[in-house]
């Protein structure tokens, strides 16, 4: 379906285009978002004669946006989260959860600005793209973590080791699997079995 846009959309083209899309993305999305219009003589017509408007209108969305990102672009955000041993979470975070988190530190963003290919799964630090407004993209941190200490640790740039993963962030030293084994520690045999073996012979 040819459709002409009220704005300019990502991957798509500029305010004023006429371009080629799924008759389902059109019908769904950017004809009741009223993002675009059906590309015929008439809505030619329409958009020419509110062109001025729209781009006013699109200018002050813009600024708003960009005051928005002024405030917003590279700050960092804590998630504390379940996980397993290896990092993986119990769940995930899906772009909903980053909206929800995002506004309640005061930015208001929705789900559909939050720019995530797939939930994400592992603990860490992730980078994640908001856009603001089609011509205004900030980028963001989750820091997502066990605890709020373990979050403070990797964002010191801390790596926990894989028994800090296993038992947590308050192991005991004496804890640790490699505590039980002495590297120095002489592992030859004592005689002992050797004699049982002979032992063993001599009864046959």
């Amino acid at each position: 379906m040819d459709v002409i846009l009220l704005e300019r959309i990502s991957k798509l083209g500029q305010m004023g285009e006429t371009v080629k899309v799924k008759a389902g993305f059109a019908r769904n999305f950017l004809l009741p978002q009223g993002k675009a219009l059906r590309a015929n003589e008439a809505n030619k017509k329409k958009f020419e004669g509110q062109r001025a408007q729209l781009e006013a209108r699109n200018l002050e969305r813009k600024n708003e946006a960009q005051q928005v990102a002024d405030q917003l672009d590279g700050k960092t955000f804590v998630v504390v989260r379940s996980a397993g041993e290896t990092g993986q979470l119990y769940g995930s975070v899906s772009t909903r959860d980053i909206s929800d988190i995002v506004t309640a530190e005061g930015f208001s963003v929705g789900r559909n600005q939050v720019e995530l290919n797939q939930p994400i799964k592992t603990i860490g630090l992730t980078n994640v793209a908001i856009a603001l407004h089609p011509e205004v993209e900030v980028t963001i941190t989750l820091n997502i973590a066990r605890s709020a200490d373990e979050a403070e640790r990797q964002a010191r740039g801390e790596t926990l080791d894989s028994a800090e993963a296993i038992y947590g962030d308050d192991i005991n030293e004496n804890a640790r699997p490699d505590a039980f084994f002495d590297p120095e520690a002489d592992y030859e045999d004592d005689g002992e079995g050797e004699e049982a073996a002979g032992d063993e012979g001599e009864e046959r």
